[in-house]
């Protein structure tokens, strides 16, 4: 099944993909929150790291519009998955964006044919005969 009007369903769902980005850069900046009340205490490693992730996500939502875009948001759910490595409940939160970005890449690619190929615009009919005519 695809889309009726491709480039339509792809500005959509690249408006979805921007979405989940920011709410993923939203939620690692709730981590270190997490990791100060915790035995190892946030350092000054972890913060940076966590902080300089969150600005990334929300820069990538912003590169949605770009044809590669899709490639970078797609590269990224892999350090907010690894956030696991700081704090426990990242790994269910990561995992949950990260189930969230692959159904977001099927629809993508039912609608358009392809998870990260370009949207081509359908081929209208010009309603032009053939040359026969019916009474």
């Amino acid at each position: 099944m695809t889309a009726p009007d491709p480039v339509r369903a792809a500005r959509a769902l690249g408006g979805a993909a921007a979405a989940i980005l920011m709410i993923e850069g939203i939620a690692v900046l709730f981590v270190p929150r997490g990791i100060a009340q915790s035995d190892g205490g946030l350092g000054g490693g972890r913060l940076a790291y966590l902080l300089v992730l969150a600005l990334v996500f929300i820069l990538a939502a912003g590169l949605q519009r770009r044809p590669w875009g899709l490639y970078v948001g797609t590269a990224l759910q892999v350090p907010l998955l690894l956030t696991g490595l700081l704090n426990n409940v990242m790994w269910f939160l990561g995992g949950a964006f990260v189930l969230i970005w692959l159904y977001l890449l099927q629809v993508r690619k039912e609608l358009i044919g392809s998870p990260f190929g370009p949207a081509r615009a359908p081929e209208h009919d010009d309603g032009g005969s053939t040359g026969t005519t019916t009474p």
